[in-house]
């Protein structure tokens, strides 16, 4: 091991360490911060921003990286990786002026607070100026470090990297050609899932439900929380500190508890990346779309499947029973798949989910390009949904003000929800060949989550960023990213329960 490499450890942790404090102030504003404090909050992210790029932009940096280029590590070690992509990250911040970097920190600040009052108050323009904003700066950030195919390809790159817009149009268009039929055959079967997740469900209740199910498939509240937002999140500080966040409604069950379990799924990630490595890409998440996968493997994958409730549900009848009255485990199986085209994308279920995703990555492409104007986004939003779920869009908070990610500079980020969906499945395939589907079947119904937890963790969690996405999916499930075993699955399952095909 060359002596720069423990030099260019350090460096590299001393960068995280500024980016974990920026995340607990991010956290901060979410769910604590007074309105008030929103000015203060943008001077302090933007001056953490700048310091963050004055590390991640060292000179130092370069020659330390350069040293250990020059006396390579075995190919596949963690050095290896670390140091690969230590220069991906160096590369792309040396393309991008300071004085940039700390204008989004500030813009996206204030951005964030006049989403949520316009949100609240049912107000785009209010939002208007502030996207504007937005928008601006991430054309300017996609031109810095520079593109062949499209704009958004510079800045998908910053969560999925390597992945690029003329990868996903296709996969996107694939997607909407085989879910659109699938939906029309579940409204045309006639059957009609019982609307039971409408009942009062106090929301004390479901706090204490939601946390102990979070607790049950392994998320450790010793080294978490859980806490209420506007939009729910996960915000992982480094080993020991992990944040959930959620939202509850009275007379929405699914909303919350659901909420719960995906981010419990994102906070189970980060719980079980090497802790010997913070600091280092190794001891990060692969990808955005490989931390959805974790999230909607545990919210989708397990958290609506027969034998999840087969151990839950007799504990919701315990905890609800004025609102499970009646209902059986069948039924609830039922309603909690339901498939019903809905206006709001975390509530959407798994047959139209990626439709909204789909609406989403093409307004950006727009928004990006320019071919679409910040002033012409709820018009067009309300057209794509119109096409692809069949829905009017009554309110801009039913519809472009619902997603906090545009407000926070997050373009590029939606589509990978739908690759983390289609991840999701293709590991539970795996997962339940590898262990047995009887095995796993019957751990998940006595309320045993550790064999599959164990699995995510020996093939995804405990790899860091050692291998990029397509490699990782390669090594966990021996085949390339396929949307077959998404699509296989959700057939499957719509036909027990909806007799379509």
């Amino acid at each position: 091991m060359t002596d720069a490499y423990p030099e260019l450890f350090r460096h590299a942790r001393e960068l995280t360490l500024l980016q974990s404090c920026a995340a607990v102030l991010g956290w901060d504003q979410q769910t604590y911060m007074p309105d008030a404090g929103a000015d203060l909050r943008g001077d302090q992210l933007a001056l953490l921003a700048k310091l963050a790029h004055e590390r991640a932009t060292a000179p130092r940096l370069g020659e330390l990286l350069a040293t250990c280029e020059a006396s390579p590590f075995e190919p596949g070690s963690v050095e290896a990786a670390n140091v690969r992509e230590l220069r991906h990250g160096h590369d792309r911040a040396v393309k991008l002026p300071a004085r940039l970097v700390e204008e989004l920190a500030k813009v996206t600040t204030a951005a964030q607070q006049a989403w949520q009052t316009a949100r609240s108050a049912n107000d785009f323009p209010l939002f208007r100026p502030h996207l504007e904003a937005v928008m601006r700066l991430k054309r300017e950030e996609a031109d810095a470090v520079g593109w062949t195919g499209h704009r958004y390809d510079a800045l998908l790159d910053e969560y999925e990297p390597g992945c690029t817009a003329a990868e996903l149009t296709p996969l996107f268009a694939g997607l909407t050609r085989n879910l659109a039929p699938l939906v029309k055959a579940v409204a045309d079967s006639g059957v009609t899932p019982p609307d039971v997740l409408a009942r009062d469900w106090p929301t004390d209740r479901q706090k204490l439900f939601a946390e102990s199910a979070a607790a049950a498939v392994g998320f450790d509240f010793a080294a978490g929380r859980l806490d209420t937002t506007a939009h729910p999140f996960c915000s992982a500080f480094g080993p020991g500190d992990c944040r959930l966040t959620t939202r509850y409604k009275p007379r929405a069950f699914n909303e919350a508890f659901f909420g719960v379990l995906h981010e419990a799924g994102h906070g189970m990630y980060e719980q079980g990346l090497p802790a010997d490595q913070f600091g280092s890409p190794c001891g990060a998440y692969c990808s955005l779309g490989v931390h959805e996968s974790q999230s909607r493997l545990w919210e989708n994958q397990v958290g609506r499947g027969r034998a999840f409730w087969r151990h839950f549900f007799p504990r919701l009848r315990q905890a609800f029973p004025a609102a499970t009255v009646g209902v059986t485990l069948d039924q609830w199986e039922l309603a909690v798949n339901a498939v019903r085209p809905s206006l709001i994308r975390v509530e959407a279920d798994e047959a139209t989910y990626n439709l909204h995703v789909a609406l989403r990555f093409e307004l950006e492409l727009a928004l990006l390009d320019g071919s679409l104007a910040v002033a012409d986004l709820p018009g067009a939003w309300a057209e794509k949904v119109r096409a692809y779920l069949g829905l009017a869009v009554p309110t801009d908070r039913e519809g472009c003000l619902q997603d906090i990610h545009w407000s926070f500079g997050g373009v590029g980020y939606f589509p990978t929800y739908t690759l983390g969906n289609l991840l999701a499945a293709q590991l539970m395939r795996a997962a339940t060949a590898q262990l047995g589907a009887d095995t796993l079947d019957a751990s998940v119904a006595a309320g045993d989550f550790r064999p599959l937890l164990d699995w995510l963790r020996t093939n995804v969690h405990g790899h860091g960023r050692r291998y990029r996405a397509a490699e990782l999916c390669r090594q966990a499930t021996g085949v390339e990213l396929s949307p077959e075993p998404f699509l296989t699955g959700l057939r499957e399952k719509l036909s027990r329960l909806y007799g379509v095909c």
